[in-house]
Order: structure tokens, then sequence, then C-alpha cells
């Protein structure tokens, strides 16, 4: 493709733009740790959710949406649409409790809730196994594409674009800290939007493609445009819906989004003004996330379905593409190329824009981890403030070189969702009830993580998975294997949990009286700390069941207006209609349910 002088233009002013945020800040990021992790700590609700739809808003995320319906149909997207059932939890349950909690990274938080060596371990190996390991992986996958967009656009080699774009990311995350990753995402979501809603509404109407009523219409695309499942299609079903609905959710830990919050989201939260500020944030966050955003991504991929039909169309449009980075996620950057001089440039800022965002925040997250729950814990307790900030810019850079040398071994983004997928399977409901369990000790959490990576990792590497869940000759259906891994990694983290012994009493009504987490899972420890004598237990209303009740109608409101979003693009008016005034309805009751928790918050 040939970049016009104003498609540089857009790209130059951009690069130019992002820099001077990054350097402007630096001074002041670079002050101490707190200021070049969580920005003092004051950070207000539109700025973090911004940031926090900024950030996953990545290169890879098209990708991955378009090598879903292109494989499976709109309704493929409920592998992580299901995840707003865990969103909106954090939201409100469990933002204010991480406010609350006032640590400097959410693996502090196992020094508080537990205690002894086996606290102590579970944060060290913690922050390298995913500051480092998994944060590594999660970047490399946005890295890889990063390499398919500039191979198929740009025609550059991986290692030019890896080059390109690593340079100026690493640059502005080691000069300007949390501070200047938030200030930039803010940048960055307006251009990504505009670029993603820009390339839609041109792409649809393309000669090839001849606009929405026959992109509707066509005969490649029509048996892709269900939102919820066919039911005759019994496998599809279970996989693909009944499966993240009733299990996924709950039990797997995934970057971005963890039961019970964590990662990068619960560090927004953590640099939130307050308790208030963290729910605004992550509630923001939600609502671009699921309701608005796909639909631009999922209208390029239907519109692909015409111009590139399969993985040979491809190429054979693009013969210049290595085989191994070949595959149906390659169909969105193929499309983009059809775009004309000016909307080009836009569109290749903004997902410069998008891969900027995600790495950026991924590195300081990951340097996080390594600076708070590794460097000082375990190679300089007395570190100074200045030596803190150098080890996060050293290892910010050490991430993005480890990060752009996997990504050129990779090949899909599908690929890498699902292994990340299994690999936190069965952990994720340890997340959800260590807050509110008191019985859960630092032996819970050890033993489902390893729990889940060995099994995962039997099962994807050696003969016992085809042996269990092969189609034809396996003793399970395939759709069993990830409820497989969640069960038997739940028996096996309960069954640590009860063979060893509980938390200590003092480690114990200290995370209480700090938390307030309230409920009947905790009774045992207030009336035992009220029998002896001490009040651990503030007099206040446990706020979980009013949450539930603000999470369910959340949840409403938030598919419904997703739904009904398609439908009006669909030009189904009527269940168009219906969806619009139940999400009317939802909105109208949330608010009142909100304005309640904000009461009993202040």
């Amino acid at each position: 493709m040939e970049l016009s002088t104003l498609d540089y233009t857009f790209i130059i002013v951009f690069f130019s733009i992002v820099l001077g945020i990054g350097v402007y800040v630096s001074k002041k990021s670079g002050k101490n740790s707190s200021e070049f992790f969580l920005s003092g700590r004051n950070m207000p609700w539109w700025l973090l959710g911004v940031s926090m739809v900024a950030t996953t808003f990545s290169t890879d995320t098209p990708n991955l949406v378009t090598d879903i319906v292109r494989t499976h149909g709109v309704s493929g997207n409920w592998v992580w649409w299901a995840f707003l059932l865990t969103g909106l939890l954090t939201v409100f349950i469990y933002a204010k409790l991480w406010r609350r909690s006032n640590v400097n990274t959410d693996l502090e938080f196992y020094e508080m809730r537990y205690g002894g060596k086996p606290a102590s371990f579970l944060r060290k190996f913690r922050a390298i196994y995913l500051g480092a390991l998994f944060n590594i992986i999660t970047m490399a996958s946005v890295t890889l594409a990063a390499i398919k967009i500039g191979g198929i656009m740009l025609g550059l080699e991986p290692w030019e674009t890896v080059v390109g774009a690593g340079l100026i990311t690493v640059t502005f995350s080691a000069l300007g800290g949390f501070k200047g990753v938030v200030y930039t995402d803010f940048l960055l979501f307006f251009v990504a939007m505009s670029g993603a809603i820009g390339a839609a509404y041109y792409l649809v109407n393309i000669p090839e493609v001849g606009g929405i009523e026959a992109l509707i219409a066509h005969e490649n695309v029509q048996g892709k445009l269900d939102i919820i499942p066919d039911f005759s299609n019994q496998n599809a079903l279970i996989m693909l819906f009944i499966i993240p609905l009733a299990v996924q959710w709950w039990s797997s830990w995934y970057p971005g989004a963890e039961p019970g919050g964590g990662g990068y989201i619960a560090q927004r939260m953590l640099a939130s003004k307050n308790e208030n500020h963290a729910i605004g944030a992550t509630f923001f966050f939600n609502i671009m996330h699921y309701a608005l955003r796909p639909w631009p991504w999922i209208l390029v991929a239907l519109a692909s379905l015409i111009v590139f039909p399969d993985v040979a169309s491809i190429h054979e449009a693009f013969p210049n593409i290595a085989e191994n980075k070949l595959g149906q996620d390659l169909a969105y950057s193929a499309m983009l190329t059809k775009l004309p001089s000016g909307l080009l440039g836009v569109v290749l800022a903004s997902l410069v824009a998008a891969y900027m965002s995600t790495i950026s925040t991924q590195l300081n997250w990951g340097s996080s981890y390594i600076v708070f729950d590794f460097y000082k814990e375990q190679i300089n307790p007395n570190a100074t403030e200045k030596q803190m900030v150098a080890v996060g810019r050293i290892s910010t850079v050490v991430l993005m070189v480890l990060s752009a040398v996997l990504a050129l071994a990779l090949e899909n983004a599908l690929q890498i969702f699902e292994i990340l997928l299994t690999f936190g399977a069965g952990t994720g409901l340890i997340f959800i009830l260590r807050w509110f369990w008191w019985r859960i000790n630092s032996w819970s959490e050890i033993t489902a993580m390893f729990a889940s990576g060995i099994l995962s990792i039997a099962l994807k590497t050696t003969s016992l998975g085809p042996f269990l869940f092969d189609v034809e000759t396996g003793v399970f259906p395939d759709w069993a294997e990830y409820p497989f891994v969640v069960l038997v990694t739940t028996a096996i983290w309960l069954a640590a949990t009860y063979m060893t012994q509980p938390e200590s009493p003092e480690v114990l009504r200290s995370f209480y009286k700090k938390i307030q987490p309230g409920g009947p899972g905790w009774a045992k420890v207030v009336n035992e700390a009220k029998a002896d004598g001490e009040a651990i237990a503030k007099d206040e209303k446990w706020s979980v069941p009013q949450g539930i009740t603000a999470m369910l109608l959340g949840c409403v409101l938030i598919y419904t207006i997703m739904f009904a979003t398609g439908y009006w693009i669909y030009g189904r008016t009527t269940p168009a209609l219906v969806l619009t005034g139940v999400a009317i309805v939802s909105a109208f009751l949330l608010i009142k349910a909100w304005n309640r928790m904000k009461e009993d918050i202040l």
C-alpha cells in the first residue's frame, strides 16, 4: 500500500503528541514509586474508565473478533461477552474493597489476606508468573497483531514492525509511568474509536459489499448473523454459549477480566480518588467495552466474508505473508487495505493507538509487580524511591524486548486466547470467595494455580487430552475439556484448603478490620473476636446482596444495549424497539440501586 502525505501527517502528528505527553509528565512520574505506578492515587473515574477501555482496545482484539465471527459467527463472541458478569461483579462488589485495601498492587493483597511464608511465596511467585510470563504472552499476542497489520497494509517484515511499533511505546511508557499511560489513553481512545467506526462505515459500503442491506442478505453472511447460537447445533450451543455463561465467567482467570478484579483493572481502581470513583470507572469501562465497541469490528468481519471468503483468498491477495502467519484473523487487516487516502491514515493511527495503549498499560502494570512484589520483597527490601523507579523503567524495557521476541514465533490471536483461558480455569472462584470466606488460605491459591497450570499443559501437550476429549474416540465430548479442568482444579484446591491450617486469628482479624467485607462467611471470625473483647466489625449493612442486584440490572442494561444495537444495524425494528425499551427500564432501576449503594458507602 502507498500512504499519501495526508496519511503520513496524521501518523506523525499522533506520534509527536504521544511522545510529548510522556516527556511532559516524566519529571513528576519519576518522583517516587507511587507516582510512577499509581499517579498519587488521585485519578478521577472518567479518566480511569477511558483508560481501561483504551487498554482493552488492542490491535489483537479486532483480529480476535474477526477470527471468531468468520469461524463461529457473531454468536461466537459469547466466549468473551460472558465476562461482562465478571466485570459487573467487580463494579458493584469488589471495586470499593480494592480501593479500601490501599495496596500498591493487587499482589500485595496476599500478605494482607494471608500470613507467613506461603503468603510471601505466593506474592513473589505470582509477581514473576503474572508480571513477567503471562504479561509477556499477552503483549506478544498484541504485537503479533501489529506484525500482521504491518505485513498486509505496509508490506513490512515482522522485525520492522516490532522495532518501529515497540520503540515509541516503550519510550513513553518508561518516561511517563502510569500518569503518562492514562493521559495518552484518553487521546488513544478517541483516535481508536474514530478509526474503527470510520473503517466499518466505509468498508460496508464499498462496491464489493454493496451496503448494509446487501451485506445482511449475502449468502456468505446469513449463517453468521445470529447473536444467540443456533439451538439445533448442540456442540456450538454448549461451547459458545452455555459454558461461557454457566462456568467460564466465574471460574477462569483471564487478563482484564479477573473474577473479583485484578491486574491492570485493579491498578486503576487503586489509583482512583475514592471508592465511588473506583466504581464509576469500572462501570463506564464495562458499558463501553461490551455494549458499544464490538459492532464496528463485527461489521468489518462480516464484510470480509464477502471480499475474502476463506484463508486461501487472503493468501492469494497477499502472497508475501508467511505461511505461519496465515489465519482467519488476517481478514481484518486485509479489509483495511481498501480504505482511501486520509481515512487510511486515521485508521492506521487508530491501530497504532490501540497497540500503544495496551502495551503501555501491560508494561507499567507488569513492571509494578516486578518492583513492588519481587525486587523490593526479594532483592532489596531497603530500596529507595529512586531505585524503585529506575528498576521500573529497566523492567519496562526488558518486558518489551521479551514479548517482541515471542511475538515473532506466534501464529494467531484465537490460539493465544484459548491457551490463556484454559490455563487459568478453576482458579476464578477463589478470587471471588477469598474476600468473603475466612477459611480460604494461601495454600488454596497455590494449589489451584499449580493444578490448573499442570492439568492444562498435560491436556494440550500429551495424549491425555485426545484420550479424554477426542471428538470420535474420547471418553468425554470435546466441549467437556474446560469444565473438566474447572471441576478437577476446584476439587484439588478445596481439599487443600481443608487439609491445611487456616490463617491465624491475628491475620484474619486485621484483614477484616481494614476491609470490612461482612457477610456470613466471616461470622466465625467476628464472633470469636467479639468474645475476646475485640470489636473488628463496624455497624454497617452488608452490601453484597444489593451489589448482586445492581450487577444483574447492569447485565440486563448492557446486554440489551448491545443486542438492540445489533438489531438496529440488521434492520430488525421490532426486537430492536423491545430491547431498547428494556434497556431504558433497567437503566432507571439501576440508577436507583446505585444511589442506594453510594449512600451506604458514604
